[in-house]
Parts: C-alpha cells; structure tokens; sequence
C-alpha cells in the first residue's frame, strides 16, 4: 500500500473501518489525518441510531488497533482517537446532507454576506456541491459548500 498523508490515508483507514465498525453495529461518520500542534492525530468517528457512548469508542479501538498496525498506512507516528462526531456534527458528505434534510443547522461562511459569516436555518436540499438553508426569517439562501468555513447539525433544540 502507498503511504501518504491526507487523503490517501483517510481513504485507507475509511475501508479498514467499515467493516470492522458494521460488525459492532456502527457506522463511520468521517475519518481524518490532521496535524495538530507537533503531533500527527487519526481520527475516526462512529455513529449509531441510539448514539455513540465510551464503550462503543472503546471497542471500535480494540477493534481496529491490530488490523491498522497491520496496513500501517502512515509513515510517522501518530495518536488514534475513536469518537462521537458530537451533538454539533460536521456535516461533510453527501450521505450527511441526506440525511439531516430538514433538520436545523448553523453554517459560517469563508466570506461574509452582507456582513454576515454565520447562519442559522433548515437544511432544505443539497445536490452535492450546492445546499440550500431556509433562514429564521423565511429566506432562504443557496450556498456553496466550498464557501463554507464549517456547517453543523444544530442539535440544541431537539
């Protein structure tokens, strides 16, 4: 196997997780390979219906631990850290977008519209590059994704 950063590892580590996690009755929300401070941090993120709790990170960590020293994607060193993706979860990928049609969101944005970067509303579609939030207002804004800083689940009031 090719060894890498960023993607190329992400990818990797996505197709080990999967079926490890579907054995242990959970899904991976999002996998990522980020430099924080001096030190190199693998994170995977797993979900469930019911929610995620410690012992489900914990055995999603035993789990992968032997098969991810086995594929050894990664060139240097690094810490592994099995999560919930949080309350407030980034949405990412198509699958996300699908699934939290119609539920609350906060999004912020690279550059501000009419001296706005952050947003609240309704997740009212996405095509995969485009989304469209319904405002608190009754508006409604189509936006890029490319042109986000970050768009979150706005999880608060359910």
């Amino acid at each position: 196997m090719a060894k890498g950063k960023g993607g190329n590892v992400v990818n990797a580590v996505w197709e080990l997780a999967e079926p490890i996690a579907k054995e242990l009755g959970l899904e991976i929300w999002d996998v990522r390979f980020l430099k924080e401070g001096a030190d190199w941090i693998l994170r995977i993120f797993i979900d469930k219906e019911e929610g995620i709790d410690i012992e489900d990170c914990v055995n999603m960590t035993h789990a992968i631990d032997k098969p991810l020293d086995e594929l050894d994607p990664i060139d240097q060193s690094y810490s592994l850290e099995v999560s919930s993706p949080g309350v407030e979860r980034d949405l990412t990928r198509p699958e996300h977008f699908e699934k939290y049609k119609g539920a609350n969101i906060k999004v912020k944005l690279i550059r501000p519209v009419d001296g706005q970067r952050e947003f609240n509303g309704v997740l009212e579609d996405c095509d995969g590059k485009l989304f469209v939030l319904r405002l608190e207002n009754g508006g409604a804004m189509e936006i890029d994704k490319k042109e986000t800083s970050y768009i979150k689940l706005d999880d608060f009031d359910m």
